[in-house]
């Protein structure tokens, strides 16, 4: 009988973490969580789960004993809000994680290792337009990401490359381009536009007040990957022998007044947008899928609305359950984002 092969996912107690486990569960492995926390939607499905701080060494070294492959997820992130304006403790933190890691997983045996970048990585020079063109992967360079967290994205992109070469450890690269769906924060400041959206809209329809605010115009743009589309291109790229960054979303660019208007009919709720001062990020961002598409021989299946529409039933059961914080349904309602 063949050993089963024992995987680690750092993060497991996140969003797309917490999914990559279930998901590799179903794929028949042993799979250990770690994570400073446990998932805070629904149990784990992890065989092992260790709360643990990777800003630490030790830790890091316990994680990633007797694991034959690593998925590190782990990072200190947030929605545009949080990454606006945390530059320190975001680059200070997931530098410690990623190096502490990497270098764990190397010492520990780990024979491929899967890193999650971000379309952050991007050069903000080529996202100062609505209707930008979209990203290949060999844009990220010159380099010149808009903020600390593209950066820390890129350097340990660079770092897993040197660990293939200097040591043999196959590393695998992905850069998500903004991943929604439930089981995820959707509120308390660390939430992505889908979240927050869906979030607001649901507020807004149990208070019966129309009004919705969005941070800018509304005019910026970008493309949204659903979860289950996620972590299937993840385990399709880890068994694959591309080792190279590989784009990781839809190529379905929209704007964020479209994206709620989508929103709003899935809730069936007729909503009036307000355009508030707030960060937005860069103005127009894509995902050219051309190489996914050759490497993986797939793309992401599940349509916007239809990930929409399963992310937003979930979420207004979120708000339905928390109801009395939020003041709803006789108030007017109030979202923080």
């Amino acid at each position: 009988m063949a050993r089963q092969t024992k995987v680690l996912v750092t993060g497991a107690g996140g969003f797309i973490g917490h999914h990559l486990v279930t998901h590799l569960k179903r794929a028949g492995y042993w799979v250990r969580g770690v994570d400073l926390k446990l998932p805070e939607f629904s149990a784990t499905d992890a065989d092992d789960f260790k709360v643990l701080d990777l800003r630490v060494w030790e830790n890091c070294r316990e994680a990633t004993s007797g694991v034959d492959e690593v998925y590190a997820l782990a990072a200190d992130m947030g929605g545009m809000g949080f990454i606006s304006a945390h530059h320190a403790q975001i680059l200070h933190n997931n530098a410690l994680i990623n190096l502490h890691t990497l270098e764990a997983a190397r010492l520990s045996g780990v024979r491929r290792y899967f890193y999650s970048s971000s379309a952050c990585i991007y050069p903000e020079y080529l996202q100062g337009k609505t209707d930008v063109a979209p990203l290949r992967e060999e844009d990220a360079y010159p380099a010149a990401p808009q903020d600390a967290y593209g950066w820390e994205k890129l350097v340990t992109e660079r770092l897993c490359m040197h660990y293939r070469e200097d040591y043999g450890l196959e590393t695998r690269v992905a850069r998500f381009h903004n991943i929604f769906g439930p089981l995820g924060t959707w509120d308390g400041g660390r939430e992505k536009a889908p979240a927050a959206l869906c979030r607001k809209i649901a507020i807004a329809k149990l208070a019966g007040n129309s009004e919705l605010e969005i941070w800018g115009d509304g005019e910026q743009t970008r493309s949204f990957c659903y979860i289950d589309d996620c972590v299937a291109g993840i385990y399709r790229l880890m068994r694959s022998e591309h080792h190279d960054p590989l784009n990781l979303g839809q190529d379905r660019m929209v704007t964020i007044n479209q994206l709620a208007d989508i929103i709003s009919e899935i809730a069936g709720f007729r909503i009036v947008k307000k355009h508030i001062t707030g960060p937005q990020g860069v103005r127009g961002r894509n995902s050219d899928n051309t190489r996914l598409r050759a490497v993986l021989g797939w793309q992401p299946e599940v349509s916007l609305e239809e990930g929409l529409r399963r992310t937003y039933v979930w979420i207004e059961e979120q708000v339905r359950a928390a109801a009395p914080r939020f003041g709803t349904p006789n108030s007017k309602a109030q979202a923080s984002r």
